[in-house]
């Protein structure tokens, strides 16, 4: 059976864990002495065994070093336009699944919000958390408050996912710097936004003949990196 992991704030020869992390070792059925694995959420992971348990707290001790798994070259980054409802968690499920480093929230001309809350914006980093154990990463993407496209900057290539481009992303992508991918809202970006990023140096780039919601777009746009073996060495 394979061992449980949790997050750690950092790999060190003794970890006491509070409240919240202690009961969530007693809802995996743990006790004293079993073996688990932790990772940093930034690539360390390692084994570790529990060394004390109780209900308000738990103290581990460190063991051998793991290797993660594999990421993209350079950091790859989601930047998606706010939408309404959950699908902004499903979003950044897939995306942590598929392996972005981080994930930038934007708003658009024709996002479903204008802004999100703080414990929105929390909910959705414990989305990524949880989506990273799942996965088995050692890395926890960012996920970052909102920001207008005027005040968005990217390094490297910045791939826009636009209807009816010629251009398809497996030709451009260039893993000698960090790679963002740009996804809209309901509706699509404007020609103007559109227009505003390539003048900046972005590529638009095609999903395929067919109209995607904006929930489907980033998982199309990420995959396809993922199946061409973005995250391989």
């Amino acid at each position: 059976m394979t061992a449980p992991r949790i997050r750690v704030t950092a790999l060190t020869p003794r970890m006491d864990l509070g409240p919240r992390e202690a009961r969530h070792l007693h809802v995996l059925r743990l006790r004293v002495g079993d073996a688990l694995r932790v990772f940093d959420g930034q690539g360390a992971e390692a084994e570790a065994w529990i060394a004390e348990l109780d209900a308000g707290r738990a103290v581990l001790t460190l063991g051998e070093a793991l290797g993660g798994a594999a990421e993209t070259p350079f950091p790859l980054t989601l930047a998606a336009a706010l939408l309404k409802g959950d699908k902004l968690s499903d979003v950044v499920r897939a995306a942590t699944e598929l392996g972005v480093a981080r994930v930038q929230l934007l708003v658009t001309a024709r996002a479903d919000a204008r802004d999100i809350g703080a414990q929105k914006l929390l909910r959705l980093q414990r989305v990524a958390e949880e989506a990273s154990k799942q996965s088995r990463r050692a890395v926890v993407p960012e996920v970052r408050a909102p920001l207008s496209l005027a005040d968005f900057r990217w390094e490297g290539q910045l791939f826009v996912a636009q209807p009816g481009s010629a251009s398809r992303i497996m030709a451009l992508l260039d893993w000698g710097a960090p790679v963002t991918v740009l996804t809209g809202p309901e509706g699509g970006l404007t020609d103007a936004e559109v227009a505003e990023l390539t003048g900046r140096g972005a590529h638009a780039v095609t999903l395929g003949p067919r109209i995607l919601r904006a929930e489907t777009a980033p998982v199309a746009l990420l995959g396809a990196i993922a199946a061409a073996g973005g995250g391989e060495d």
